[in-house]
């Protein structure tokens, strides 16, 4: 019987709001994958299971059919926290066999390698794996990993992610072309660049890959002089529009338009930015609409951090380029402006003339002049 790994969400999850108001933190994307594919792939041999916000667990259950989701039956299990950001060498550093254990970075719980005598013992609430005190009589490990605490987190290791992921990828796919490039496209440093089965490249295209690789989904369409430089992650379904700008760092995830300029950002899937507009360093989250000439500022022009306010409070990003962050369902009118270190809640409409406020609340309508 395989080993089961099981991905849980703790308290910190509201600092990664509004992005996670509408799906459990190991969803989002960082580079190619999810938080969570990135542990299924730490882990090949290994059945996972899922836990999440109670509101959460019928999508969730909807989404990932045989999966075991708010539940666990396995005599022994490595529950995994989902704001770890796997690498090759994170198996390593947390076997799945083992005795029973706790992994921390400081006073966070990454890890409980836990049998069911145990797991019965401090009671049925799993979600009790977010609290190292439950565990008291297990051996605690400190352990070096990354773990993801911001959006901006995401944004900032996009690029590098971008590249180990599509290393771990292609060891697996030998025919890196698959799709129809037109004659008059120019792909620079071929061998760092994948394209789908039914992607199509028209003439004029540039797919610059010197400075990371650039991976292209399935039925992925990049219309004639559009230029993509690496790394970037193009998922299935997108549809680069004609003369875009796609700079490194980027990842575009499935069925999305895009146009225009877009540099170091993560469109998450399913949203559009068909026009021209600059879109930096940012995170825009599914069915978001950025109207044309919808321009977002990553940049202050006193070069200085950038402060965001995440879930009520304002929180210095330690960063100088820090866009926007939107929720799923949000849209922008045309020519809205987006001050640096912007968020934008679930299902807004913005609108209007002038910059609207830094901290736009879920369900809001209008802009600059005022919020209803």
């Amino acid at each position: 019987m395989n080993s089961t790994i099981c991905i849980f969400e703790d308290p910190q999850y509201t600092k990664l709001l509004p992005l996670a108001y509408t799906r459990p933190v190991y969803d989002l994307r960082c580079g190619i994958m999810t938080l969570r594919e990135k542990l299924a792939r730490a882990y090949p041999t290994a059945v996972s299971a899922l836990l999440c916000r109670p509101y959460l667990a019928e999508i969730v259950k909807q989404q990932n059919p045989g999966v075991a989701v708010e539940e666990l039956h396995a005599a022994s299990a490595l529950l995994i926290n989902g704001r770890v950001l796997a690498d090759e060498q994170f198996a390593r550093k947390i076997p799945l066999e083992g005795e029973e254990a706790i992994y921390l970075s400081g006073d966070t719980v990454v890890a409980v390698r836990i049998r069911s005598t145990t797991r019965t013992s401090v009671g049925h609430d799993l979600s009790e794996a977010m609290d190292p005190d439950h565990f008291g009589k297990l051996p605690r490990i400190p352990v070096d990993v990354p773990l993801i605490e911001y959006p901006w987190d995401l944004v900032n290791r996009n690029g590098e992610e971008v590249v180990r992921d599509f290393g771990q990828l292609m060891e697996r796919k030998k025919k890196l072309i698959r799709g129809k490039v037109h004659g008059g496209a120019h792909l620079i440093n071929k061998k760092d660049i994948f394209i789908g089965e039914g992607a199509v490249v028209k003439p004029g295209v540039v797919l610059d890959a010197e400075e990371g690789p650039i991976y292209i989904g399935r039925n992925v369409v990049i219309m004639p002089n559009a230029v993509i430089e690496g790394p970037a992650f193009i998922g299935d379904g997108t549809l680069i529009k004609a003369g875009a700008k796609i700079y490194g760092n980027t990842s575009l995830g499935e069925g999305c338009k895009v146009g225009g300029e877009v540099e170091a950002s993560i469109i998450h899937s399913y949203s559009n930015k068909q026009h021209d507009g600059f879109l930096g360093h940012s995170y825009i989250g599914m069915w978001c609409n950025l109207g044309a000439d919808t321009n977002t500022s990553d940049l202050k022009n006193n070069y200085s951090s950038i402060r965001v306010f995440i879930n009520g409070r304002e929180v210095d990003s330690a960063s100088m380029f820090v866009g926007l962050f939107m929720g799923d369902h949000s849209k922008s009118g045309i020519n809205t402006m987006f001050n640096s270190g912007t968020v934008v809640g679930v299902s807004c409409n913005i609108f209007g003339a002038g910059f609207p406020p830094k901290y736009i609340p879920s369900f809001a309508w209008g802009g600059a002049e005022g919020l209803d």
